[in-house]
């Protein structure tokens, strides 16, 4: 969760008032500061490869985009997006994000103007290799992490945020041309044992991959009276739930051999533990960057926290919390239990009347 004062935080559990702020920018210069908001969200999403999405109603019909310097229009223009409370002293703002505008669309008579946007993993995205691409020349992974995406915005910050800033030898590899540089960059923060992704503050993020039960609790969502929450549904289901792991690899320009390794869910109370009632159900990764076994057995071993987490989906609508990330540990207290979950997604309204909703992963039952 993104750090707020104290004030803060116990203004999120009352009745408070809000305030959104939205600029525009182009080619790093504010162009539209105060951009008029009718409607909106910000979604944050872990499963998706761009972790931030922006939709946004404009009611000034004025600011429907007619040349490609114009504010709102889609020629490299971005938005600056943030949620705050106003107090005596001053709103506190908290970020929501930096998101490139992709398609804003009016009835030019009637108006309103719909937009979209995405945070800056979606450049990444947008730059194919025009030709072959090597890690060769790059020792470490976060020099080949930077060089990858410094080739697409040599002015973006690249931060190691790993509990121990591991920063591994990096294999070579070598992409094709066409390649997705996206996925190049999320192969070698993966061969780290670790994620990356676009925060709030533009910044892109390697970081751990987090774990419901070594995770700190960063917010309660409770019912009844003091609580946030308003209403939860679940859902329980067999889909992306695994017992075991493959990581392999094979990695010609490295001269190495073939490596793999495998883990299984071995322990004898778990429900879905490899050759129980469950079944056997193998989950694979495979990338050149994985050139030793050792390297297997860990990313494997990181990958199967997630493969066997249960697939119960909780959706609730809550109280906004703009601090509030994917990934965070939340304790749920609802239906006369104390549970805790992984935050997979969350929706952050632009206004005042709008709820939170959020997609909650797993689910533990909290023992303190």
């Amino acid at each position: 969760m993104q750090t707020i004062t104290p004030a803060f935080r116990q203004a999120l559990t009352t009745s408070h008032r809000m305030a959104v702020r939205v600029d525009a920018y182009y080619n790093g210069e504010l162009v539209l500061p105060n951009v008029p908001v009718g409607d909106g969200a910000v979604t944050l999403d872990r499963g998706s490869k761009v972790r931030r999405s922006l939709s946004l109603t404009v009611p000034d019909l004025k600011l429907l985009p007619w040349n490609a310097t114009d504010p709102l229009a889609v020629y490299g223009q971005e938005l600056v997006v943030s949620r705050g409370i106003p107090f005596a002293s001053g709103t506190e703002w908290v970020p929501l994000g930096t998101f490139r505008i992709d398609e804003p669309a009016a009835d030019v008579r009637f108006g309103p103007i719909t937009l979209t946007g995405k945070s800056a993993e979606v450049m990444i995205q947008d730059d194919k290799f025009l030709s072959p691409i090597s890690t060769r020349g790059y020792p470490t992974c976060m020099d080949a992490l930077t060089y990858l995406i410094h080739q697409t915005d040599p002015t973006a910050t690249i931060v190691n945020a790993t509990a121990d800033h591991r920063n591994p030898a990096c294999p070579v590899a070598t992409w094709n041309t066409q390649g997705d540089r996206w996925d190049a960059v999320t192969q070698v923060a993966r061969a780290m044992n670790a994620e990356i992704y676009c925060d709030a503050s533009n910044r892109f993020i390697v970081a751990d991959s987090p774990n419901v039960l070594l995770s700190s609790v960063v917010w309660d969502i409770a019912e009844g009276e003091g609580g946030t929450l308003m209403s939860a549904a679940r859902t329980m289901s067999r889909t992306s739930v695994y017992n075991a792991v493959q990581v392999s690899g094979e990695n010609a320009s490295s001269n190495s051999t073939p490596v793999s390794a495998v883990v299984y869910d071995d322990d004898p109370l778990s429900p879905t533990r490899w050759g129980g009632p469950f079944g056997r159900v193998p989950k694979f990764y495979s990338s050149a960057l994985m050139t030793s076994s050792a390297g297997c057995l860990a990313v494997a071993e990181s990958m199967l926290f997630d493969a066997t987490a249960p697939n119960i989906q909780t959706s609730i609508s809550a109280s906004p919390n703009p601090a509030l990330e994917p990934g965070d540990v939340i304790r749920l207290r609802y239906a006369g239990r104390r549970n805790l979950f992984l935050v997979q997604s969350l929706s952050i309204p632009l206004t005042a009347t709008g709820s939170s909703t959020l997609t909650l992963r797993g689910g533990k039952e909290d023992a303190s």
